[in-house]
This record gives structure tokens, C-alpha cells and sequence, in this order.
């Protein structure tokens, strides 16, 4: 296996772009004896001119080496056993070299195998996520061939594509997740591997699919992601009604057309990011008119708003309780969000209506969601600024102080 170190001279990474907590781990690793290097999606961001959303760290201290050496330390995991050090809300996840055989076609079930730098990069999933950033020379560690991929574009597995899939489903996942993000081209036997092994996907823990199909809505490519996962099959394994609704409905351009305002949203720094019930309910909405429109407003039957509400809770059972398992505490807030839309516009038209705004933690999602409705829909702007209006006319409550407990003294030993 042939390794290359590339010079900052050649790959311009400057030092200063990285998170100066990334530095400070890299730091305290290096001078406790351990090899340590900046890891994955990280490095591959910083060459491509992205600013990072994660910091990942490699290094050969075990976990309860990483634990010892700093106090905002937690271990996680068992399956993958790793450490997240913490600073405030951000979180750096820090693993130890793995090792273990890439070319074993079998489902990986645990992977706390130590090994060594060389070993770890062959078992990624992807060359342009294969790179080490060393930070005491700022040079480049290369093992899989993935800084020539970066520079040429190119989407390629480390290894061969049918195995690596076979090993862990979610790849093909990335596999398009990565595509739609960079436009990069896809290795032909990436490609052909993906539609032979797109099956395989419901092998995959249902919790790392829901998290990373939420990553990629909140990604600011939601849309291609989306269209990728319908053209290539997958979204038929995932979520069969919205892959029918997409292919069968003429109507199935407003999921995209939703996908591509929250696109926007999430790639203006300007605005604030959409909570992941707004994001869910976008997908929802439209399968949701579906079915008030063929079960009662085609019969000429205006719905009652617990006829409504029976629609939602049966489309969440349908949607989001099969493999693609959404947390409950989410189902319920689009479940608020989508009731609230009938209320900003109900089904029947009544004038003079009181705008009341409800004791409800989801309203202001329920509001953003209303005008991503009024950006699709302008007719719905005026109804959008009426009821924003409103809300923001509302006292804020402060919040109780809160008190400190009282001490209580010792008594005195006579």
C-alpha cells in the first residue's frame, strides 16, 4: 500500500481554517505520545472550500486513553466504540484506528477492532473521505488515492463497491448524499453495485438511516438527494408511499418544489435553519392534500377538523412507523404542524374568525412552515404576515429566576 504525503504547498490547506478545538485535541493527543490526525469529511470539506459541519479525529489511543485525558469527555457506543469531547454545544467525536477486513462480505455488527492508520483509511467508505490531515506538519496523509478524486471530481468506493455495500447498506446512501452535495461523477462499478445491492438497504439500522436522510434535508441539497434516491430505487425501500406518490402523482412536483425552498433556506447564513419537523412535514403536506382530496373533497364533503386530524395520524402510522422509524417526540410535532395548517387556512371558509394563538411549543414551526407555503402559494402571503403579526404582537413570558438553593448550616457539636 502505497502512502502519499502531500505538502501544504501543494494542497493549500491553511492551518487557520481549521477549528482551533480540532487543534487543540490534535494537540493534547500528540503531546500524551499518541498519533493523532484530523479524519474524513472534515479534510475533504477544507479542500473542497466548504466550511465543516463536523470535526472528526483519529488517533491510537483507546478510548479510555481519550477519556483520561480530558474531563469533557463521554464514551459512546458499542457496536462503534469512540469518545466525544465537548466544547459547549459543539461536540468533536474522536475513534480509534480501526482495523478488521475491508473485503469481508458481511453485514459489520461491531467494529472495535484496533489497528493503524494505513488499516483505518482502507476501511472508509469512500476515497475522498480516506484523507488524514496531520496538524503538527500540516501535510496531507493519502493511503486510498483520494486527494487525485478531489481535485478530478470523482465519487469512488475504497475497495470493491458490491462488498463494501454488502458490509454496510448506509454507503449507498452516502454514495448519493455525496453525489447530490458535489456533483461529483460516480465510479461506473459504484453505480451498477448500488442497483444490484439497493435491497440490502433495510438491513441497516433504522435509527442511522432516519438521521442521515434528515442530514441530507438539512444539507442544502435536499432536492437532488431526493430525486436520486426515487430514480435509483431506493426510495421504495425507504418510504414506498412517497416513492409512489413521486412517480404516480402529477402533483409530485410540489414535494420537490417544497425540498427546494428549504434548499434555499438552508444555504442563505442569513436565514434561520428549519427545525426537522418543518422539514419532515414539507414531504408530508403534499401526500396529506392526496388523501383529503380523494376521501372527502371529491365527494363534495368538507371534513370537520377531526376528520383531518384522523387523516394525519393515520399518514404518520404509515409513513414514519415502519423501517423508516421516526422518533415520537418528532411525529408528534409534525403532527401540530400539519393540524395547524387547517386552522391558518381552513377547509371551511368562515369570515370574521378570531386569530388565537395557541399554548403550543410547535406554533412558531407550524408558522414557518405556513410560509414556505406562501412562497410556493403567494395568495397565502397575506395570510402568513396576518397570523405573524399576531405572534409576534404576543407578550413574551420571562422565565421564573431561578433560585438558588439554601444552604444549610451545620450545627455546631456541643
Amino acid at each position: 500500500m502505497d502512502q502519499k504525503v502531500i505538502p501544504v504547498e501543494t494542497h493549500q490547506l491553511p492551518i487557520q481554517k481549521v477549528d482551533v478545538h480540532a487543534l487543540y485535541v490534535l494537540e493534547k493527543l500528540k503531546a500524551a505520545g499518541y498519533v493523532a490526525y484530523l479524519v474524513g469529511g472534515s479534510v475533504r470539506d477544507l479542500l473542497l472550500g466548504h466550511p465543516p459541519k463536523d470535526y472528526d479525529i483519529s488517533t491510537s489511543a483507546k478510548p479510555e486513553e481519550i477519556k483520561k485525558l480530558f474531563n469533557n469527555c463521554i464514551l459512546i457506543g458499542r457496536r462503534f466504540r469512540l469518545a466525544h469531547v465537548r466544547f459547549g454545544k459543539k461536540i468533536l467525536e474522536v475513534s480509534t484506528f480501526r482495523a478488521g477486513d475491508p473485503e469481508k462480505e458481511e453485514l459489520i455488527l461491531r467494529d472495535n477492532q484496533w489497528g493503524y492508520p494505513e488499516e483505518d483509511a482502507l476501511r472508509r467508505d469512500f476515497t475522498i473521505n480516506g484523507l488524514f490531515y496531520d496538524a503538527s506538519n500540516q501535510t496531507i496523509i493519502d493511503y486510498v488515492g483520494g486527494y487525485e478524486d478531489i481535485k478530478r471530481k470523482y465519487l469512488r468506493t475504497i475497495g470493491q463497491p458490491f462488498v463494501r455495500f454488502k458490509q454496510d447498506p448506509v454507503r449507498m446512501l452516502r454514495l448519493l448524499k455525496f453525489q447530490a452535495r458535489f456533483g461529483f461523477e460516480v465510479d461506473p462499478d459504484a453505480h451498477i453495485a448500488l442497483v444490484e445491492c439497493r435491497e440490502e438497504i433495510i438491513k441497516s439500522s433504522p435509527a442511522r438511516i432516519v438521521e442521515e436522510m434528515l442530514r441530507m434535508l438539512e444539507s442544502g441539497a435536499a432536492k437532488p438527494f431526493i430525486e436520486l434516491l426515487a430514480h435509483h430505487g431506493l426510495m421504495n425501500h425507504l418510504l414506498p408511499e412517497v416513492a409512489n406518490f413521486i412517480e404516480k402523482e402529477k402533483e409530485s412536483d410540489l414535494i420537490y418544489n417544497f425540498l427546494q425552498e428549504i434548499d434555499s433556506v438552508f444555504l442563505d447564513p442569513t436565514i434561520e435553519n428549519l427545525d426537522r419537523s418543518v422539514l419532515l412535514s414539507s414531504i408530508c403536506y403534499p401526500l396529506l392534500e392526496k388523501r383529503l382530496r380523494t376521501q372527502y373533497l371529491d365527494r363534495d364533503h368538507i371534513p370537520h377538523l377531526g376528520q383531518v386530524q384522523d387523516l394525519i395520524r393515520q399518514l404518520l402510522t404509515d409513513l414514519y412507523e415502519g423501517f423508516f422509524l421516526v422518533p415520537r417526540r418528532l411525529r408528534i410535532s409534525v403532527n401540530n404542524i400539519l393540524m395547524g395548517q387547517y386552522r391558518f387556512t381552513p377547509l371551511q371558509k368562515k369570515k370574521g374568525l378570531r386569530k388565537r394563538i395557541p399554548r403550543d411549543s410547535d406554533f412558531p414551526h407550524a408558522l414557518k412552515f405556513l410560509n414556505l407555503r406562501a412562497c410556493l402559494e403567494p395568495g397565502l402571503k397575506q395570510i402568513y404576515d396576518e397570523w405573524n403579526e399576531t405572534y409576534l404582537s404576543i407578550p413574551r413570558e420571562e422565565p421564573p429566576p431561578v433560585r438558588k438553593p439554601r444552604r444549610r448550616r451545620r450545627s455546631r457539636r456541643s
